[in-house]
């Protein structure tokens, strides 16, 4: 097991039509032996898409890390002063977070734990999954690639044809991220083929 004795940090953000692609990933972290504690964004607290129900979300990610799940600002804050997680995942980590992840804003539950956890300078894992990760996110997508102790899952152009600024993570190459990551290093590539 990879992951034996790993306490991870698993956010997720609202690409909601990601989210069916994420949670195989959560379960497999588990079963690599980590001890997965879930995030989520007020969007996937409060948001039902066709994709599936806020609530289905929540109690899939319960039962499969038997951990409740944080959902508030202030249940995140004492991520950073407990030193809870070994390595923090944001899967999928959507424009909106990236950006504001990027310029140092506060104001979801998943950013006040990525806040928290990165102040003991452990590593952040980020899995995007953008429309706009070639466009006004560029910057802020170039800024985090520069950033210490934070890595990416390898990421490429999902439809280059319909949508060219759109990016999204392999989630494939998730657990492998992570690994590296808690060696301190970039998986690679970081640029792939998804589509």
């Amino acid at each position: 097991m990879r992951l034996a004795n790993i306490r991870v940090g698993f956010a997720l953000t609202g690409s909601h039509c990601t989210i069916p692609e994420v949670i195989p990933q959560v379960e497999n972290l588990v079963k690599e032996g980590a001890e997965v504690y879930p995030i989520i964004s007020q969007t996937v607290d409060e948001t039902d898409t066709r994709f599936g129900s806020a609530q289905k979300w929540k109690e899939m990610l319960k039962e499969m890390t038997g951990k409740p799940v944080i959902n508030t600002i202030v249940g995140a804050e004492p991520i950073g002063p407990g030193k809870m997680f070994d390595v923090m995942v944001v899967a999928p980590c959507t424009g909106n977070t990236l950006a504001k992840l990027a310029n140092g804003i506060v104001d979801t539950p998943v950013l006040m734990a990525v806040k928290a956890h990165l102040r003991n300078q452990r590593p952040v894992v980020l899995a995007i999954s953008t429309n706009d990760g070639l466009g006004m996110n560029a910057k802020n997508l170039g800024l985090l690639l520069n950033t210490k102790n934070i890595y990416m899952v390898p990421f490429g152009q999902d439809n280059p044809q319909e949508k060219p600024n759109s990016l999204k993570a392999r989630m494939d190459l998730l657990l492998d991220t992570i690994v590296a990551a808690l060696a301190g290093k970039q998986y690679q590539p970081v640029l792939v083929s998804v589509s």
